[in-house]
């Protein structure tokens, strides 16, 4: 049998935990083993715990979920880390994801496609929301405008790696596979790295 999930929940609200403790508790394959309310807790837990993916939430009392993403993927880059959030702009989207986030979904999201994007981020592949994505990828195919350097960056956030991983592939620094996808973000029209994948991967040619 696989290794089950182990997956470490991070909101400032205990309801919110305790019924995503209820959710998830029961599903096969996935095993809850803490839970946070703090920037410092969910980086100290985290590190203690050696969760597979964290379902973190993007506002807490002592900062941003996303300086909490930076630091455990800092340490611990195979972390999965999934924004979990009822915010839906865009800046805030895209900053979840330039930080290394495997994804970004809302809080209303059924039960199923939770259980489902928590899988899909443990297994390494990017988790895109429909409603955050629609209007970006409607009748857009602009891969062919992207450089090679910013493909070869674009295939590997297709494939669910991180800044680091990706730096790491193609040694480079992250500063720079931050620029390669700054550009492609621009040529793209995107502001985010969930729509920036989606694009790529369907205006690739085949094979």
């Amino acid at each position: 049998m696989p290794e089950p999930i182990r997956l470490l929940l991070v909101d400032d609200h205990e309801v919110v935990r305790a019924g995503l403790q209820t959710l998830l508790g029961d599903i096969e394959g996935i095993e809850v083993v803490g839970e946070a309310a703090t920037v410092a807790k969910a980086v100290s837990e985290a590190a203690r715990l050696g969760p597979s993916v964290i379902l973190m939430d993007l506002r807490l009392p002592d900062g941003s979920g996303v300086d909490a993403c930076r630091e455990i993927l800092s340490s611990a880059p195979g972390t999965r880390i999934l924004f979990l959030t009822s915010h839906s702009d865009e800046q805030a989207v895209m900053s979840t994801l330039l930080a290394g986030a495997a994804g970004y979904v809302l809080k209303d999201i059924g039960h199923q496609a939770l259980v489902r994007a928590i899988r899909d981020a443990a297994a390494g592949r990017p988790i895109v929301d429909d409603r955050l994505t629609q209007r970006a990828i409607a009748g857009v195919r602009k891969a062919d405008i992207l450089s090679a350097q910013e493909r070869r960056v674009l295939a590997l956030v297709v494939d669910g790696k991180t800044n680091k991983e990706i730096a790491a592939a193609l040694e480079l620094s992250e500063k720079t596979v931050k620029n390669y996808l700054s550009n492609a973000f621009q040529k793209l029209g995107v502001t985010r790295r969930s729509q920036a994948a989606v694009l790529f991967a369907g205006g690739r040619a085949p094979g």
